[in-house]
């Protein structure tokens, strides 16, 4: 059994390393370019929004405060008049994205730290490559990729946009258990 203080290495360099992958997949690649779509009369519904003062959070509309309420005639229609929206309201700022970039930075490591914590429970010290990148890889997949699925299946993300992602995490998953394959303690 390995400690974590002893797999600081491979937890830090493949939180580096994913955080670059990550930044290379969305600003040179092309694949997530179309993952969020422009309203064609943006302006309008900026507009028409404005005013109602919305606080940041998370919405569906139509939202029914119940289970009794999503069954009346009255919920039904709404939802048959639309629109429906699932949306999420975001805190004005910038478009400086530090804070973001931090938090993923962050989570990546997180993501690390429980493959590394699996793994040390499971694997002994001078287990080969392919058993420590097999149990890595597939934490680091869960980790990075299996809750992206609730979105599409409960908010009706376009499923393209979620495999898209769960490509990306398995990509990262893969860097992560390479990294923790090759700096596996001796």
């Amino acid at each position: 059994m390995e400690t974590l203080l002893s797999l600081w290495l491979p937890i830090v360099l493949s939180a580096v390393a994913v955080f670059i992958a990550s930044s290379f997949l969305h600003m040179v690649l092309p694949f997530h370019k179309g993952d969020l779509r422009k309203l064609a009369n943006e302006d309008e519904v900026m507009a028409a929004l404005r005013p109602l003062a919305i606080p940041p959070g998370d919405y569906a509309v139509p939202c029914a405060g119940s289970m009794k309420e999503a069954g009346s005639p009255e919920f039904a229609a709404k939802l048959e008049k639309g629109p429906v929206l699932f949306m999420t309201v975001a805190v004005r700022r910038t478009t400086a994205m530090g804070l973001s970039l931090s938090l993923w930075f962050l989570y990546s490591v997180a993501v690390a730290k429980l493959a590394a914590w699996a793994a040390g429970l499971a694997l002994p010290v001078g287990a080969g490559f392919l058993p420590v990148f097999r149990l890595v890889g597939a934490v680091a997949f869960a980790g990075y990729s299996l809750a992206l699925l609730q979105q599409s299946i409960w908010y009706q993300r376009r499923w393209r946009t979620t495999f898209l992602s769960m490509l990306d995490g398995l990509f990262y998953a893969l860097l992560t258990a390479a990294i923790f394959g090759w700096l596996w303690p001796r």
